[in-house]
């Protein structure tokens, strides 16, 4: 299977990428440029250097080469479970244009329900993020823009 080829390609490696410094370095660009503030210009830099982790991600290293209880290969394929979920989170925000909940974009500062009072699923196929939509269905609580 392909996660098996995976885990013995990251096994057999002598050296490579540290997966530390991969994970410092999702952290700080998922912080910098897709916190809760955000907009276009950031969540192409987020894409961007997540996908260029991505890329590295293939070349990482693993110092336990053991089958039992091995931690350190936990940590790798953990990583790289992160970034492809990182990637989609990027995705998914750069996709909504419209600010809701924790989501605020700042070039969009406005939500849309016209537009975007919708369910998004988003998925890898492939090198790409797609998505589809799901409709809301309201009941007791009609939505409301949220004022302070």
């Amino acid at each position: 299977t392909p996660a098996n080829a995976n885990i013995k390609a990251i096994l057999e490696r002598k050296k490579g990428e540290r997966i530390a410094a991969l994970r410092d370095e999702m952290q700080k660009t998922m912080m910098d440029n897709c916190g809760v503030f955000r907009d276009e210009k950031s969540l192409h830099r987020c894409l961007e250097d997540i996908r260029a982790l991505q890329k590295r991600y293939r070349h990482i290293v693993v110092d336990d080469k053991g089958h039992t209880f091995n931690t350190n290969l936990e940590e790798a394929l953990e990583l790289g479970n992160m970034l492809t979920y990182a990637e989609i989170v990027a995705a998914s925000a750069l996709h909504r244009t419209e600010s809701r909940g924790a989501h605020f974009r700042t070039d969009y500062p406005k939500r849309d329900d016209k537009n975007w009072l919708k369910h998004i699923l988003a998925r890898k196929e492939g090198d790409d993020v797609v998505f589809r939509y799901r409709d809301v269905t309201i009941t007791n609580y009609p939505p409301k823009e949220r004022t302070y």
